[in-house]
C-alpha cells in the first residue's frame, strides 16, 4: 500500500529537477541575451556589467530574482515564451 507521503510531489511537478542555476541561466543567455533578460526581469545584475558568475552570485541569495529566472526557464521550456 503505498503511504500519503508518496502522493504529494509528482515526478511532473518538478520541470527544473536535475537543471543546476548555471544551466538554465546559460540557457537563458543564449536564448535571450542580457539585454532581454534585462527587459524580461527587471534585476540589476542583468543591466550593469552582467556575467554568468555575477548573475548567479546575485540569484543565489535572492530567492524572488531566482524564482523570477526560473519562471522564464520553465515558459521557455514549455513553449509559451513571447
Amino acid at each position: 500500500m503505498p503511504t500519503p507521503e508518496s502522493h504529494k510531489h509528482p515526478q511532473t511537478n518538478a520541470p527544473l529537477q536535475g537543471i543546476t542555476l548555471e544551466a538554465l541561466l546559460t540557457e537563458l543567455h543564449t536564448r535571450y541575451g542580457w539585454e532581454e533578460l534585462a527587459q524580461r526581469i527587471d534585476i540589476n545584475c542583468f543591466k550593469q556589467d552582467p556575467s554568468i558568475k555575477s548573475s548567479l552570485k546575485f540569484l543565489r541569495k535572492t530567492p524572488w530574482a531566482r524564482e523570477k529566472v526560473e519562471a522564464l526557464y520553465i515558459q521557455l521550456k514549455q513553449g509559451s515564451h513571447e
